[in-house]
């Protein structure tokens, strides 16, 4: 087998082509005779490069070490050479040498290789035939067909090997060939992305899938994260949108997210998540809330504070599971997690342990949209929260209703749902603006025995909104935004056990304060994804929050441990300025969150945080002092009417009128100026907002 390498020896320079095109020298390291190729080596800018190159490539650029095809001449006669041959030696020479590019010029150390090992190596001259006298005729021919076998038999080791390849080679060209018109039959021309379809399709075939079941083991989480899958609605069938997200075992999510090289060739990029449980699309609510809320009902008949949060893209999926079943636009409340949720709570007050308790039931149903908050079983009725003396969060005005059974509850649902803040969003049409809050409460002798927090939070989408030219929209989207980054960074603290907890941060984990501090506190969140290609930006920024949120709690050593995430916590709140000291404890906790967050919150982002939480305060200090200035132009009218009444007298007292007058005047005077600064202050916090906003990045900043 050696003979079918030529004259290529260890040491030689040969031409070779690269992938690219570009033909340069290169010098062979290495014989291969099982598979009949050599190894070269170059050096490119520095670094030494190799490759793997078949014979049959080697020979087709470098004539002149393939191996010989002619006799070699007889020791005696020699003869010299011909004109003939020195013709065929520069020919050869000149098939070498290709017109390189700028770019193909070879590197300094190639080029100062010696030329004699590059130059080729002259060929044999061809024999002289032997003079006629010498031999006879017959002789002659036999001769000549006895060469002529010699050299058949010399090349056809090296040339069988060549031929296999090709024929090799031209057979798997026919193969591609077929299959690309195979394929080309099967394609749907009208799914407008069919390449991204099938290389999802070829990645799915060779998944091994244990979906989530029932016989699972239930496991124990403080703070459980899982996700929701949908299937694909009518909308994105029509327009024939594919689906993009895989769930191969019980906690594995795999989104395949199409992208595009600088050549303009498709490829998928397949990102892997991993969670508590994962649902896919055939996954029924009842199912959904066995792994996630259930776990959480025997915490609140312990003294527990439960709470379960439903985040996601809107149109993904979230007030479907936590309200249940849609048929057009009525909605089966009693397929939802809120009455899953409520009773399991009817079933464990029959247990003889816990009757004995003598527990009551209530529910509570309100909204937070955009700071404030809304009492969705009270007429919208507009409500205040505020801290006692005891540091307890309390929502002052909000309803309890006494609720006896599951379908007390399901009613309150229905009127609290048809009540909840909606609007439109460039994701979706009819987007919830606003979180929705639903408490099961149990008290024992009119005490706090425990709770149950079930939060259908606002679309996340909307928390990119914060661009917006109009300012309702950028106030929405600042708010939800937020309280997202709120939340996550108090469900963090809760896992952690951090020794601070940003709750003040905004209204929704203030109002949820006493769920994340406790021993006995649990947490669980849902976050529902869509399965569609158009979806699949906000996808990845639900899965990439929620990671953000379990990403810590993982770890259980390094949670006992406490150790370098406490001390994080400690040193950012000692490293608040005296300047942010001496604020409200809110915008502590908002400077701490943003400093927690700064991949998210850029510091125009901050800036205009600041400027809303500190629009929002001073509104409610306006709408507070407007009410107490109404209040006391009552009083002021009365006094009046009283003096003009004393006027109407013949001998009334003319200096008490006037004494009377002046001081109603006065007061009036103090108090009006009074509310006219701050409401002067109150527009210059406006344009504040204003200007805030435009200094945000053009960029859209990333939704949560």
């Amino acid at each position: 087998m050696a003979s079918c390498f030529g004259k290529i020896v260890v040491g030689t320079y040969v031409e070779i082509k690269r992938s690219d095109g570009r033909i340069h020298q290169a010098m062979v390291t290495s014989l291969n005779e099982d598979n009949e190729s050599v190894t070269v080596e170059w050096i490119e800018n520095g670094d030494t490069k190799g490759k793997e190159i078949d014979l049959e490539s080697i020979f087709a650029l470098n004539a002149d070490v393939a191996p010989d095809e002619e006799m070699a001449p007889s020791p005696e006669t020699p003869p010299p050479p011909t004109p003939t041959s020195v013709k065929i030696n520069k020919i050869a020479k000149n098939r070498r040498t290709i017109a390189p590019t700028k770019n193909d010029t070879p590197s300094k150390d190639n080029r100062g290789i010696p030329t004699r090992a590059r130059q080729p190596q002259p060929q044999p001259p061809e024999p002289a035939p032997a003079p006629p006298t010498s031999l006879q005729p017959t002789q002659l021919t036999q001769a000549q067909a006895q060469q002529q076998l010699q050299n058949a038999r010399r090349k056809s080791n090296c040339v069988k090997e060549v031929e296999k390849l090709q024929e090799k080679r031209e057979r798997r060209r026919i193969q591609q060939q077929e299959l690309r018109e195979k394929r080309a039959q099967e394609v749907d021309t009208t799914i407008p992305n069919y390449e991204i379809m099938y290389m999802i399709r070829d990645f799915r075939a060779s998944l091994d899938y244990r979906p989530l079941t029932t016989a699972d083991l239930i496991e124990e989480h403080k703070i459980c994260v899982c996700v929701r899958k949908r299937p694909l609605n009518k909308k994105e069938l029509a327009m024939k949108d594919l689906d993009v997200i895989t769930i191969p075992s019980k906690d594995v999510v795999m989104v395949h997210e199409p992208k595009q090289k600088v050549d303009l060739t498709r490829y998928l990029e397949n990102q892997t998540f991993r969670f508590d449980y994962a649902f896919d699309d055939s996954t029924a609510n009842e199912m959904v809330y066995r792994f996630t809320a259930r776990p959480l009902v025997e915490t609140i008949f312990e003294r527990g504070m439960a709470t379960c949060f439903a985040y996601g893209q809107t149109g993904s999926g979230k007030t479907h599971t936590m309200g249940g079943d849609f048929s057009g636009k009525n909605q089966d409340c009693s397929k939802g997690i809120y009455a899953l949720a409520a009773r399991d709570v009817f079933l464990m007050l029959k247990k003889p342990n816990y009757r004995k308790l003598d527990l009551q039931v209530y529910a509570t149903f309100f909204e937070i949209y955009s700071g404030k908050v809304f009492d969705l079983l009270n007429r919208k009725a507009k409500l205040r929260v505020l801290e006692d003396g005891k540091q307890q969060v309390q929502v002052v005005g909000l309803q309890e209703k006494d609720v006896k059974c599951t379908e007390d509850v399901l009613k309150l649902i229905e009127v609290g749902n048809s009540c909840r803040t909606s609007g439109q969003t460039s994701a979706n049409a009819h987007s919830s603006r606003s979180h929705a809050v639903f408490q099961i409460i149990l008290r024992r002798k009119g005490k706090m025995h425990g709770k149950f927090s079930l939060i259908d939070l606002a679309g996340n989408e909307r928390g990119a909104d914060t661009s917006s030219a109009d300012r309702q929209t950028r106030l929405e989207g600042a708010e939800i935004n937020k309280s997202l980054l709120a939340l996550k960074e108090c469900i963090r603290a809760l896992g952690r056990n951090k020794p601070h907890t940003p709750f003040r941060a905004s209204k929704l984990t203030q109002v949820l304060r006493d769920s994340f501090i406790g021993e006995n506190s649990r947490t669980c969140m849902i976050a529902t994804i869509s399965p569609g290609m158009t979806s699949c930006e906000n996808t990845l920024n639900t899965l990439r929050y929620a990671n953000r949120v379990k990403e810590l709690t993982v770890d259980t050593n390094q949670v006992m441990e406490g150790g370098r995430p406490n001390i994080h916590a400690v040193n950012q709140l000692d490293l608040l300025d005296e300047e942010w000291l001496s604020m409200s404890p809110q915008r502590d906790d908002l400077k701490l969150l943003c400093e927690q967050n700064e991949e998210e919150v850029s510091p125009q982002l901050f800036t205009f945080h600041e400027a809303v939480s500190q629009l929002v305060e001073m509104e409610e200090q306006v709408l507070e002092d407007h009410r107490a200035v109404f209040q006391e132009s009552i009083r002021w009218l009365e006094d009046e009417k009283v003096l003009l009444e004393m006027t109407e007298e013949v001998d009334y007292d003319v200096e008490s009128y006037a004494t009377q007058l002046e001081q109603i005047l006065d007061q009036k005077i103090d108090i009006l100026t009074e509310l006219r600064d701050k409401v002067k202050s109150f527009r210059s916090t406006l344009q504040e907002e204003e200007q805030a906003s435009k200094q945000i990045n053009p960029k859209r900043p990333r939704a949560l």
